[in-house]
């Protein structure tokens, strides 16, 4: 069959209602002639004609492969919809987040039943910074009057002027996270903008009218320019990042006396500051940029407050003057098997976030008496962490709290009892009851002899005989740590019998800068060690076996996941891989694509021979071979920007060409805008995780 389905295979596509997967012949892409040659050997790549995005051939092929998803799974839409109603069922569709000071005023947002979008709102403070809810509110955003006409809306960045009469938002109307800048007057509601184009970082000086923006390359979408706008003026250009291995972002310190321009690459970072009042001033570096020093800075009574790497390899924090920031006065002293992940300043107090053993720890300290006190968490397996108390003159610190078991919660602190108080907790409708599951943390041995840490959740009364599925997650990428979170759509799978683990693989932060070290450049594999350990880890405690494990990932978990079923395809059952970045070396190889040349400190710059070898060797993409595969889905979006549509396209068109198996290989794109989140709207994502979790459930026998 060609691979450009004729119009009477998509009429039979469309009558069929109850087809069987073996039935139906998928599309075939056809092979086209191309050929790489890198460090003086031809590679070639037949399917290389995918990344012509918007030729008819491309969009048809694809179209094609969503055709055949549909038809090969018409048999599940009943158990799809019948999860979303169930997943709906369990979530307060008007709903309101806890109101948040910022300035004179209290912001938050709230939902409403049948309404994709949040309306972002706030009121006027009572007497005392009070939350006064009979204020007039003031709607600032209703993201549903503005997606009117869109398939997709997303709100980039929103921050209110220090008058608070004036709000500056950016927005992506495509997915592909090239967003605009607008203006709204607070007083009158006039919009203005767009007024720039790619725009990332946004902060205001404190003089009301005048704004900093980050813009991105329009090719590499790497942030790389600065500019200063007056509000009625042209915007000014001010700074450009020539170095392409780093981005930059704009922002503030807590108490609004300077602004922040943050430089960033993989292993060295710097800031320059700019007095808040002093907005035609120039931005000065605090310390000269070394290669291989990471530091960051905020500000409080005069003091450069400085957490850096420098001595410490999971950082520690340093004081200096303004005017001398190299001489250092300690602060908090770097601890063995403590990464110091950030410090808030507050007026009268500062808070600490220290990660131990992958859990986060939050000390607070009182300036007034040089006290630490650590906030109790009473679970094994939890995420916790700060970031809610914009004010600088808060009394009280704001955290959030979640857990396998737990739904999201959001807590004060009370500075002068040393107490948390609840003052939200996620509501979980249709009979939730905490007391039916139970969650874990276990320990995995590497093949290495690390230990790897594993968080897991199933209910009370879960057998382990090694009979029941368990759907294992991964990510192992970029610093970034996965937590152990409530996740009210798990339940689906909870109550169906199945046990929820998260494998902290190396290649993560959760114990330390040396986490990632060990999951990235010429250590990267031990990311995929690590969960194919972890896998047979829970198969050896019975929790499972290996035809019942379900495998998910996504982005850089997409790759994990390519690679661990090359290596061990016998382990999974099913695995899910969304917006996979499946095709390393080509896209490694192409430094005109988005995030590639920044990402060389992270995967090896494959122009050096020895780095192009190891990559290529666990590439997913590069790999597959004749042999027999678990059942795959896979899914992207046509305008993702992190991961374009041609990787998980070119792989899932390459390996129906080897695997020798009759599971099912699917692929499924939103041609509609998306981006790589999926869609925008709140209804239209949960109906996408419904079918994702129908197709996991259904290869494991579960189909209701």
């Amino acid at each position: 069959m060609s691979w450009k389905m004729n119009p009477l295979f998509l009429a039979l596509l469309s009558t069929v209602p109850l087809m069987s997967q073996t039935s139906l012949q998928p599309p075939v892409a056809p092979r086209k002639d191309h050929v790489n040659t890198w460090h003086g050997k031809a590679y070639p790549d037949p399917w290389h004609w995918l990344r012509g995005k918007g030729t008819p051939a491309v969009e048809d092929y694809l179209k094609a492969e969503n055709a055949y998803t549909e038809a090969v799974t018409k048999d599940l839409k009943p158990f799809s919809e019948a999860l979303y109603k169930e997943m709906l069922g369990r979530i307060k569709q008007t709903d309101l987040s806890v109101p948040v000071r910022r300035g004179r005023y209290f912001y938050y947002s709230r939902t409403v039943e049948g309404l994709q979008y949040p309306i972002v709102c706030r009121r006027a403070e009572a007497p005392g910074h009070a939350y006064d809810e009979k204020a007039p509110e003031e709607v600032l955003l209703d993201q549903n009057e503005m997606a009117k006409g869109l398939k997709f809306l997303s709100i980039g960045t929103m921050v209110a002027s220090d008058h608070d009469t004036k709000l500056a938002y950016t927005t992506d109307e495509t997915g592909f996270r090239q967003y605009r800048l607008f203006f709204k007057d607070l007083v009158s509601g006039q919009v203005e903008g767009p007024v720039a184009e790619r725009v990332d970082s946004v902060v205001w000086a404190s003089d009301n009218a005048t704004v900093f923006y980050v813009t991105e390359d329009p090719v590499t979408k790497r942030s790389d320019t600065l500019w200063r706008l007056k509000l009625g003026g042209k915007p000014e250009k001010i700074f450009e990042e020539k170095d392409p291995l780093f981005n930059i972002g704009v922002g503030r310190t807590k108490d609004r006396k300077f602004l922040v321009l943050g430089h960033r690459s993989t292993d060295t970072w710097e800031d320059r500051i700019l007095e808040a009042d002093n907005p035609g001033g120039a931005f000065r570096a605090v310390l000269g940029r070394q290669k291989g020093h990471k530091y960051s800075v905020d500000h409080r009574g005069g003091l450069l407050y400085i957490r850096t790497n420098r001595d410490a390899k999971d950082f520690r924090m340093v004081t200096a003057p303004v005017a001398e920031p190299t001489k250092w006065t300690p602060f908090l002293a770097a601890r063995k098997g403590v990464l110091l992940q950030g410090v808030e300043l507050f007026q009268d107090f500062a808070v600490a976030s220290e990660k131990i053993e992958g859990l986060v720890h939050l000390r607070v300290l009182r300036f007034a008496t040089g006290q630490w006190r650590e906030i109790p968490f009473p679970e094994p397996a939890y995420s916790a962490g700060g970031g809610g108390t914009p004010s600088f003159d808060a009394t009280r610190f704001r955290y959030s709290y979640t857990s396998m078991v737990t739904p999201s919660s959001v807590f004060d602190y009370d500075m002068e009892k040393g107490e948390s108080i609840l003052l939200k907790r996620q509501e979980v409708l249709g009979g939730y009851d905490p007391a039916k599951y139970g969650s874990e943390r276990l320990w995995a041995t590497a093949r290495d002899g690390a230990k790897v840490p594993i968080s897991i959740v199933a209910r009370r009364d879960f057998q382990r005989n090694g009979q029941a599925p368990l759907l294992l997650y991964g990510y192992g990428s970029y610093g970034s740590g996965m937590s152990a979170y409530f996740s009210s759509n798990n339940l689906s799978l909870l109550d169906r019998g199945f046990a929820f683990a998260i494998a902290h693989v190396r290649g993560g932060n959760e114990l330390g800068e040396a986490w990632h070290d060990e999951g990235m450049l010429m250590k990267k594999k031990n990311t995929f060690y690590d969960f194919i350990d972890c896998a047979e880890f829970l198969v050896k405690e019975k929790w499972t076996s290996p035809g019942r494990i379900v495998a998910e990932g996504g982005s850089a978990g997409g790759l994990l996941m390519g690679a661990v079923i090359n290596l061990r395809p016998d382990l999974f059952r099913a695995v899910h891989a969304g917006v996979p970045f499946m095709d390393v070396i080509n896209t490694m190889m192409d430094a005109s694509l988005p995030l590639t040349v920044g990402e060389y400190l992270e995967w090896g710059n494959p122009n050096e021979k020895a780095a192009f070898d190891y990559m290529l060797s666990y590439s997913p993409y590069d790999n597959l071979e004749r042999k027999a595969y678990p059942a795959i889905l896979v899914t992207t979006s046509y305008n993702d920007s992190q991961v374009m549509y041609w990787e998980p396209a070119k792989y899932v068109a390459k390996l129906r060409t080897l695997k020798t198996d009759k599971n099912p290989l699917l692929l499924k794109t939103k041609m509609d805008p998306a981006g790589h989140g999926g869609a925008s709207g709140r209804y239209d994502a949960l109906k996408d995780k419904a079918f994702e979790l129908a197709w996991m459930l259904s290869q494991v026998g579960i189909t209701r």
